[in-house]
């Protein structure tokens, strides 16, 4: 059976997917290269990044980093446990406490983004401000696109 025929611009975005989806791997790899000096990994990082935010539940964290709220929970708990975070009572809802970072785990998330401002600046050089800025704008512009798409396919 052939593959379906598409057009140009369906090639063209059917590569950039392809692109970003295994951009990543690398990412994910060097966020954990990155955090590893501190105990952590990508996954953490980023858990511990969400409640840097201000107090929020474990659900808004998964909605923002668009991750699913157990595999958020499991990890939020694991940093509970080792005092990185803790939970407080959240105004708005009884049983969803929010996140915050414990003194230790800001001074974690610290050192994880003074390594990781150092690695940023190298590879915005080499690839220049202008460029990652339009590609930002443009993964931004089709995940915008893509959200009714997976909400109406009840994907989150």
């Amino acid at each position: 059976m052939d593959d379906p025929e598409r057009t140009p611009a369906g090639d063209a975005f059917a590569e950039f997917a392809i692109s970003v989806l295994r951009l990543a791997g690398p990412l994910t790899v060097a966020g954990d290269a990155l955090s590893k000096p501190s105990g952590q990994t990508s996954a953490r990082w980023q858990v511990l990044a969400a409640a840097n935010h201000g107090p929020m539940s474990v659900a808004d964290a998964a909605r923002a980093l668009g991750l699913a709220r157990q595999g958020v929970q499991r990890i939020a708990d694991l940093l509970a446990e080792e005092g990185l975070i803790g939970y407080e009572d959240n105004p708005v809802h009884q049983r969803a406490k929010l996140m915050v970072l414990t003194g230790q785990g800001s001074r974690i998330l610290h050192d994880i983004k003074q390594r990781q401002a150092v690695w940023a600046d190298s590879f915005g050089e080499e690839l220049g401000e202008e460029r990652l800025r339009q590609a930002s704008a443009l993964i931004a512009e089709a995940i915008a696109i893509l959200k009714p798409t997976a909400r109406a396919s009840g994907e989150t």
